[in-house]
Order: structure tokens, then C-alpha cells, then sequence
């Protein structure tokens, strides 16, 4: 059999309009997106992971940039690489060989990777909920201990609810066993009946995916608005924990903006499939636009974090600017080391440290008050003493260097 007429029936009679077009979308944009995101996501995970970043809303942001990498990745190696054989023919062995057999295993943890995605971004909102709307209440909530739970839960139950996707595709052999094979994805029609398909794949996915989580953060994103704004008319009175306390809200508000925005084509999209059915496949460019548009929302969370968080931006031109690049205004201060925010929970100094410190600055201080006075001097007497250290230590602090499967068999997710 002749290898060149080898195909897929999902490859058949397709317009070489709908493969430029895929090209275009998921082999060029795609594809560059992904890699910068993927730097970007490793970038952010460095930078948070510094011990002066260590802070519960921290924690949750690596786990998101973890996601968003896995997402990135299943996404190029579903989406974008197969999408440049059809139309420029490169990568062939790539397209009929090695993602075929890659798809069942690779979809299902692209939607696992998309759920912990989806509902870490709804924790991070809630746990800034806590700290601006209930600041006395974030203390004890708001851990780096409880952050690590939250992120363990939320893999608990993106594997659990998206398990049933693991048996939904099959892959199948076509071609000639004394020649050339290839092979073909199609769904396992014993499993994915029309009621599974129905309840499992529409609707569950509609609430669980889009119609919670969204409902959930538009509700906390409106009561945190409310208490930036007015706490903006009141910022002349905010201390220096509250003023940051309001940079990160402001900051994860575009997080959530940018989230709502990507997702709304394939909210738009996942519904068309539930209410119009047969006539989703006419959908096709707005599902792979969709998927663009996800690996967008994966990708930008790094350009965010530099552009409105202030403390990491520090951080990472510390670590990547050295000597090069001094951040305005930069100066040894508790607020470059550490966090000291309520939500942020940094690590607080022992009640038995401060208290053997305050001892033994106590015990100093008798022992300078009970030497003899030297008696004075019966008439003025000019001497050059030996230089001693300075023992001031506003100016020591003040000089010290600074330390710093299509229609039945979905595309999308």
C-alpha cells in the first residue's frame, strides 16, 4: 500500500483552508507561546521559590505555574506540533507514529493540569478574599502549611474527576502489516456511550469547569474590588502591610481578569456543544482558537507578576540583574527579606529568641550603668584618642551595603 495515501478518516476531505489555518494558529502561535511560557512559568517558580518569597499566597502560585507547564506541555505536543504535518509535512513520523500513541495518556492529564488550573486561580482569589476582606481571620487561615494542603487537594480532585477520561480514547492500527502502519485516535465507543457523553462530557463539564468556578470568583472578585476601592480613598492612613496587602489584591485582579477573558470562547464554545450537538463540528476554528487562547491565560501569569508585584519584581532583578540593574529606591529593609503581611504568614521570630535578646541587651545596659564614672577633668584637655568602631547603629544600618475526539471526540479542554 502506498504510504503517501495512508490517512486517518479524521484527516480525510479536510480543506486545505482548515489546515493552513491550523497551521497558523496551533503549529506557529501556539507553539512560540507555549516555549515563552514555559521560560516564563520556570522563571516565576525560581523567583517564588526564594526563601524571602516563602508566604502561603507564594505556595499557591507555584502550584498554578506548575500546572500551567503541564498544561503548555500537553498542549504542544497534542496541538501544536501535530498541527505541522497536514500542511507543511514536516514531523511526519511525529503525526502517525508517536502522538497518536501519546493522546491517551497526554488528553487526559491536559485536563487534569486545566482543572488544578482552574480552581487553584479560585483558591488564590479566595485566600485574598480572607486577607483583604477579613484580615484578622488570615493570620490562622492563611499558612504556607494549609497553602501545600489546598494545592495536594485541589491534584486530589482534578485526577479524580477527570479519571473517567483516561478510558475514553483508543488507538487503532491502519495500513498494511507487511508494510507501512500508522496509527489513529478514535473514542471507544463502549465507553463513551450517549449517555456518558450527555451527563459526563456536557454538563458536568459546563458547571464543574465554567459555571462554579466562575460564578465563585466573580461573587469574591466583586466583594474585593469593593474593599480596594475603599480602601484607595482611605490610602494616605494604610500602613506599610496594608499598602502591600493592596498591590498583591490589585495584582492577582488582573490574574483573575486575564483567566476570565482566555476562558470565555471556550465557555462560549463547551455550551454551543451542549445545546446545538451534531452542529458543533462547524465550530472547528473557534475550538482551536479556544485552545490558543488557554495556553495564553498558561502563559502570561510570569508578565503579570513583574509588571504589578513589586516585591517580585525585586527579587528577580536581584537574582538576574545583579550588578546591572537597581531597582528605584532600593535599600536594605525587613519589606526586601521577608513578608510580613498577614496572609503572607512569614516565618516569625521565637518568643524565647526575642526574650533572651531583650535579657541580655538588659543586662548590657546594668553593667554600663554600674561602672565608675570617670571623675572630671579639672581643666579643658585636648587629646587624639585611638579610632574606635562606630557604635551607631542608625548610621551603620543607614551606610551598610544593599542586601537584596472531535464532537464526541473533543479537541479542546
Amino acid at each position: 500500500m502506498n504510504a503517501s495515501a495512508l490517512q486517518c478518516a479524521s484527516d480525510a476531505d479536510v480543506p486545505e483552508a482548515d489546515k493552513l489555518f491550523r497551521f497558523v494558529v496551533h503549529g506557529v502561535l501556539l507553539n512560540g507561546i507555549g516555549a515563552a511560557g514555559l521560560l516564563g512559568n520556570a522563571l516565576a517558580v525560581l523567583v517564588l521559590s526564594r526563601p524571602q518569597m516563602r508566604s502561603s499566597i507564594n505556595c499557591l502560585l507555584v502550584g498554578l505555574a506548575a500546572c500551567d507547564t503541564a498544561l503548555i506541555l500537553t498542549s504542544v505536543l497534542l496541538f501544536g506540533l501535530s498541527a505541522l504535518f497536514p500542511y507543511a509535512g514536516a514531523l511526519r513520523y511525529y503525526y502517525h507514529h508517536v502522538c497518536p500513541r501519546l493522546t491517551p495518556v497526554a488528553y487526559p492529564l491536559a485536563n487534569v493540569a486545566q482543572t488544578m488550573s482552574v480552581y487553584l486561580t479560585l483558591i488564590v482569589t479566595l485566600e485574598r478574599w480572607v486577607a483583604v476582606c477579613h484580615p484578622f481571620r488570615a493570620k490562622a487561615l492563611c499558612t504556607s502549611a494549609r497553602a501545600r494542603w489546598y494545592v495536594l487537594g485541589t491534584a486530589a480532585f482534578a485526577f479524580a474527576y477527570n479519571a473517567p477520561k483516561f478510558f475514553e480514547a483508543e488507538v487503532v492500527a491502519i495500513g498494511d502489516p507487511a508494510g507501512e502502519v500508522i496509527y489513529c485516535v478514535r473514542a471507544n465507543v463502549r465507553f463513551r456511550t450517549d449517555t456518558y457523553v450527555a451527563v459526563y462530557i456536557h454538563w458536568m463539564y459546563l458547571v464543574v469547569m465554567y459555571i462554579v468556578p466562575f460564578g465563585a470568583l466573580a461573587a469574591l472578585n466583586a466583594a474585593i474590588v469593593r474593599q480596594v476601592r475603599r480602601a484607595q480613598a482611605e490610602r494616605a492612613r494604610l500602613s506599610r502591610v496594608q499598602r502591600r496587602e493592596l498591590g498583591l489584591a490589585t495584582m492577582l485582579l488582573v490574574v483573575v481578569l486575564v483567566f476570565f477573558l482566555c476562558n470565555l470562547l471556550p465557555l462560549v464554545t463547551n455550551a454551543f456543544e451542549v445545546f446545538l450537538g451534531d452542529q458543533f463540528e462547524n465550530l472547528d476554528p473557534l475550538v482551536k482558537t479556544s485552545n490558543l487562547l488557554v495556553t495564553i491565560n498558561s502563559s502570561v501569569n510570569f508578565v503579570i507578576y513583574v509588571i504589578f508585584g513589586e516585591k517580585f519584581k525585586r527579587v528577580f532583578l536581584k537574582m538576574f540583574c545583579a550588578g546591572r540593574v537597581r531597582p528605584r529606591g532600593a535599600r536594605d529593609s525587613p519589606e526586601n527579606t521577608r513578608d510580613d503581611s498577614f496572609a503572607s504568614c512569614g516565618e516569625r521570630m521565637s518568643l524565647r529568641l526575642a526574650r533572651n535578646g531583650t535579657l541580655r541587651r538588659s543586662e548590657a545596659r546594668q553593667a554600663r550603668l554600674s561602672r565608675p564614672r570617670r571623675a572630671a577633668s579639672p581643666a579643658p584637655t585636648v587629646y587624639y584618642p585611638a579610632p574606635a568602631p562606630s557604635t551607631d547603629v542608625s548610621l551603620a544600618s543607614s551606610d551598610a551595603p544593599a542586601v537584596r475526539w472531535n464532537g464526541n471526540s473533543r479537541l479542546h479542554f
